[in-house]
């Protein structure tokens, strides 16, 4: 029998919009609703347990964005980059994930305290185990890539974000099954959008409009052929379900006035290593030259 893939989250008792670290939360001050969000959360659990296991860190009170697990840290095997967070509302979040690592088995590796990094929402694995990709530009440093590279033996493909919209990789970029992306090419600048081409065939590049990436389109979690998200346009399911995807809608209206959607409330816990495919961490010189 297959073992099911695993999913940290954190329940939303703690989460509310009362802070502006991102353009979403502009305008929705204390605007969120506890019990919205709370059965919106339920609803994506346990449409993910249906096809997962789901595993919970604790809330914390004063830690909003806490719900928000896909930036706790990047797992590869059973190692873990932990996240050093930009903002000081989110910086209290880092002990917190760092422990429930330790305490479930986890090999932590610890950037400079001023290096910043925020986790797997600006580090996505290629589904096929190739390599990883890295977003930098408004939460990631691009410095943090080298270490990624060195820590977790991976080839490291650096995209630079342009878009305060799009501040982490997985708003506007998701790596689906049997090297399908799916992504939002206006999020990034000339170069990465020619890397993201060099690397993935044109058949496999799913490109989605204005509308499906204000939207969240992008911030989707992929179990096998299933692909969960808050919305997406008529369009865009066909196009998935052309690539051999079922799409499942998961409304997360209350989380997108906080800038976040069904892959932020999501960390993958048993993301696998492929010997098999994988190309040995880059040196400096070569990572750089790579970017």
């Amino acid at each position: 029998m297959k073992t099911p893939i695993r999913f940290l989250m954190c329940a939303p008792d703690a989460f509310d919009v009362s802070y502006v670290i991102n353009p979403w939360m502009e305008g929705n001050l204390n605007q969120s609703s506890r019990e919205a969000a709370a059965a919106q959360w339920q609803t994506l659990r346990a449409a993910l347990a249906s096809r997962a296991q789901v595993e919970l860190i604790a809330p914390q009170a004063g830690l909003p964005d806490m719900v928000f697990t896909a930036n706790g840290g990047l797992i590869h095997g059973n190692a873990v980059v932990l996240a050093r967070f930009r903002h000081a509302e989110r910086q209290g979040e880092e002990n917190h994930f760092k422990n429930w690592f330790l305490e479930h088995g986890f090999v932590v590796y610890e950037l400079p305290k001023t290096m910043l990094f925020e986790g797997a929402g600006d580090a996505l694995l290629d589904r096929e185990g190739r390599w990883l990709w890295a977003g930098h530009g408004f939460r990631s440093e691009l410095d943090s890539h080298v270490f990624l590279a060195k820590w977790l033996d991976l080839e490291v493909l650096s995209l630079r974000l342009v878009n305060h919209r799009f501040y982490h990789l997985d708003t506007c970029f998701c790596p689906l099954a049997d090297g399908v992306l799916l992504y939002y090419p206006a999020a990034f600048d000339v170069n990465s959008n020619r890397l993201i081409e060099n690397h993935v065939p044109r058949a496999k590049r799913i490109p989605v409009s204005d509308a499906d990436a204000m939207t969240f389109a992008c911030n989707a979690v992929n179990v096998d052929d299933a692909v969960f998200l808050n919305q997406a346009s008529t369009d865009l399911k066909e196009r998935l379900r052309a690539s051999g995807f079922n799409v499942i809608e998961t409304p997360l209206s209350e989380f997108m006035k906080s800038g976040g959607g069904a892959k932020c409330l999501t960390l993958r816990l048993d993301e696998p290593v492929c010997h098999a495919v994988v190309q040995g961490a880059l040196s400096a010189s070569q990572w750089r030259r790579a970017s």
